[in-house]
């Protein structure tokens, strides 16, 4: 199994510059929308820049994230398009397979979108948008991230597609990001609910 990495490895340019744009672009989005989030939360950063509306606030971070979501695929594909492309990779049984893992991968992160709604996905939480319950049927049953998961399988369908060591490096680089992101957003969004409950119930025992 280590030959079999060391061999993949040797197939990655480290010196193209277009690899370390990527890796920034895959580590910056993630980064970008919990900062500006969380200050929407704490501040109403963003309400405040778009006129006091916190609904066209969303919709503005959530065009945002995205449009740079394209960028970051952009910058991905233009990457692994300069990286070489290994012969155990390039078998119509490697093409298969990544066409699967792009189709499940999607599926997840279409089924997600359509079960939240935009506010839903794109952070609403942090504008106030809260659902009365959460959503536990498809894909949630399946895995607390979807919308995350479905993404990364479609970098690796990619790169496995083309034949690309860089692309699975890569690949495991926006498997790490998503990890760390998750260990701040998830405890975040709880407490955001948590304080909702909260509130809930002082507002019965006043009643």
């Amino acid at each position: 199994m280590a030959s079999f990495v060391n061999e993949l490895v040797n197939y990655v340019y480290f010196d193209k510059q277009s690899l370390l744009v990527s890796a920034c672009s895959i580590a910056f989005n993630p980064l970008f929308w919990n900062i500006v989030a969380r200050q929407e939360y704490r501040n109403k950063l963003l309400t405040n820049l778009f006129g006091g509306s916190s609904r066209v606030a969303c919709y503005g971070l959530a065009a945002t994230i995205f449009s740079l979501g394209i960028v970051r695929d952009l910058v991905f594909k233009i990457a692994i398009a300069e990286q070489p492309s290994h012969p155990l990779l390039e078998t119509p049984y490697v093409k298969a397979a990544a066409a699967v893992l792009f189709l499940a991968g999607n599926v997840l992160v279409v089924t997600s979108t359509w079960s939240l709604g935009i506010t839903g996905t794109f952070l609403g939480d942090y504008f106030g948008f809260l659902m009365d319950e959460m959503v536990t049927g498809f894909p949630f049953n399946v895995t607390g991230a979807p919308m995350y998961w479905g993404s990364t399988m479609s970098f690796l369908a990619t790169a496995l597609y083309f034949g690309k060591p860089a692309g699975i490096l890569l690949t495991v680089w926006v498997y790490i990001v998503y990890v760390i992101a998750l260990r701040y957003e998830d405890p975040f969004t709880a407490g955001i609910y948590a304080k909702r409950e909260q509130e809930r119930a002082a507002g019965k025992k006043q009643n």
